[in-house]
C-alpha cells in the first residue's frame, strides 16, 4: 500500500511538470504566431548545452510515520530461568512436573520446555518420566 501510494505521488508529480512543459510550449507557439512564422532555414540553432534545462521538480514530501513504542514487558533473561527452574528441581527429592514449575514459576508452557531442554543438553537435569524432572547426580 504505502509503495502504491509513493508510485501516485510520483506520477502526479511527473504529469504536474509535463502540463507546465506543455503549458510552456503553447505560450512559445503563440508567440510565433503573433511575430510571424520564421521559415525553417532562418530559425536560430542552439545546441544542447545552450537550451535553457527544465529545473528539477520539486520532490512532494511525504510525511514520515513514527514508529509506535514498544511495549513495555518484563523481559527476564535466559540464565535466570534457567537458574529459577534448576533450582526448583534441585530442591524436590522425587522430581518435579511441568505444571509444578510452571505455577511456581509463572512461566508459559514454551518457555518451560525450552529451558528444561537446555538444561538436559547441559546434563544439569534428567527426565525421570515424561514430564517429570530430577536433578542430575554429578
Amino acid at each position: 500500500m504505502k509503495n502504491i501510494k509513493k508510485e501516485l505521488l510520483s506520477i502526479a508529480a511527473t504529469l504536474f511538470d509535463l502540463g507546465q512543459q506543455v503549458e510552456k510550449i503553447v505560450s512559445i507557439l503563440e508567440t510565433e504566431e503573433e511575430r510571424g512564422a520564421l521559415p525553417i532555414g532562418a530559425r536560430k540553432r542552439t545546441s544542447v548545452k545552450e537550451k535553457k534545462r527544465i529545473p528539477e521538480r520539486s520532490r512532494i514530501t511525504v510525511p514520515k510515520k513514527t514508529a509506535a513504542p514498544k511495549k513495555t514487558t518484563e523481559v527476564v533473561s535466559a540464565d535466570t530461568i534457567l537458574n529459577n527452574i534448576y533450582t526448583l528441581i534441585s530442591r524436590s527429592r522425587n522430581g518435579i512436573t511441568i505444571d509444578r514449575i510452571k505455577k511456581q514459576t509463572g512461566l508459559e508452557a514454551r518457555q518451560v520446555s525450552n529451558a528444561l531442554y537446555k538444561l538436559t543438553k547441559k546434563e544439569m537435569v534428567k527426565t525421570i518420566s515424561r514430564g517429570r524432572y530430577i536433578k542430575k547426580k554429578s
